[in-house]
């Protein structure tokens, strides 16, 4: 399928393969080996990120004891 790149320097995807990422708005382009490379991005606020962290923790039962205390082993020197 042929993608049309524009006056103004875009490319249009055919329906085809657009209708196969439903739901998504953002792909994250890059050139490897001479090819563009789109990868689907899925935007979420930074708020939604904390919150389904936090319910996972809850979910897990993981306090904030045991964050500090994994983080005090964390930084202990290795002997």
């Amino acid at each position: 399928m042929l993608a049309k790149k524009t006056s103004k320097n875009q490319l249009t995807l055919p329906k085809e393969i657009a209708d196969k990422f439903p739901g998504i708005d953002m792909f994250d382009a890059e050139v490897d080996n001479n090819r563009i490379v789109l990868v689907p991005v899925k935007m979420t606020p930074i708020s939604a990120t904390l919150e389904s962290i936090r319910d996972k923790m809850n979910k897990l039962g993981i306090n904030e004891a045991d964050i500090t205390e994994a983080i005090n082993r964390a930084r202990k020197k290795k002997k």
